[in-house]
């Protein structure tokens, strides 16, 4: 029973800190979010299932174009925009700074500048094309699987990269503190779903989410030797795009 009850308390957290869906979570312990990190691909899971069930609701009265706007703007309301936030932020940082210094000064600005908002333009564009040009009968299929794998990303990224900053941020709290069996657990479980729902067609979106997770980690670990919370976000984002990408181009 304790066991189960620490399971619990884990997903809730997850849920607590990828989305704005009330839980019965208490207040993060000091290594709660790197042991929830393994149901992070649960969590798309539930918010993708969520984007499907909107279209299916919709599509009978709307058009696709519609649906797609309105799919978009719930994924960003269940998530509180906190992908789209960390987006822009890397896409200022990286965009604005030379050295680590200036890029991690900058990724602490709440503000967003001329590089974070092109990056944000760019993003909802990309996902609101490629959302609403996705065929019907597809439509699920590829958003589930794009939930589970983009939260699935901060896995190995997490795994393998340190902190950008001592023990300071979001970031550090599950940078290099991702264990190896919360890795293969949560790489298992994104892997099964993805099959479940793509069948063959699962291969192009598995190995373009690594794509992503491979460059973009050693874009991070080039220039500012690790991972911040922002970093995070930005490959989430990206990797969802690339599997609507996936979705659209393959069928």
């Amino acid at each position: 029973m304790k066991k189960i009850h620490i399971l619990s308390d884990e997903v809730a957290v997850a849920f607590q800190f990828l989305t704005r869906i009330p839980t019965l979570s208490k207040t993060f312990e000091v290594d709660s979010l790197s042991r929830a990190a393994k149901f992070f691909p649960l969590v798309g899971l539930v918010v993708g299932c969520g984007a499907a069930f909107l279209q299916k609701l919709l599509l009978s009265h709307l058009s696709r174009a519609v649906i797609g706007l309105v799919v978009l703007a719930y994924l960003m309301l269940i998530t509180g925009c906190l992908h789209e936030d960390g987006l822009a932020d890397t896409a200022d940082g990286f965009g604005g700074g030379w050295s680590k210094d200036q890029i991690l000064t900058i990724l602490k600005d709440s503000r967003i500048g001329s590089y974070g908002a092109a990056a944000l333009v760019l993003s909802l564009l990309a996902r609101y094309v490629l959302l609403a040009s996705l065929p019907a009968e597809r439509f699920a299929a590829y958003v589930i699987s794009s939930h589970v794998l983009c939260r699935w990303s901060s896995l190995p990224l997490s795994y393998f990269l340190p902190s950008a900053r001592e023990q300071e941020g979001q970031g550090a709290r599950i940078a290099k503190l991702t264990s190896l069996s919360t890795l293969i657990f949560g790489s298992l479980f994104s892997i099964a779903l993805v099959i479940v729902a793509l069948r063959w067609s699962a291969v192009a979106p598995l190995l373009a989410t690594l794509l992503v997770v491979t460059l973009s980690g050693l874009f991070y670990w080039k220039k500012i030797g690790g991972v911040t919370g922002d970093c995070f976000g930005a490959t989430n984002q990206l990797a969802e795009i690339a599997v609507y990408f996936c979705g659209v181009w393959i069928v």
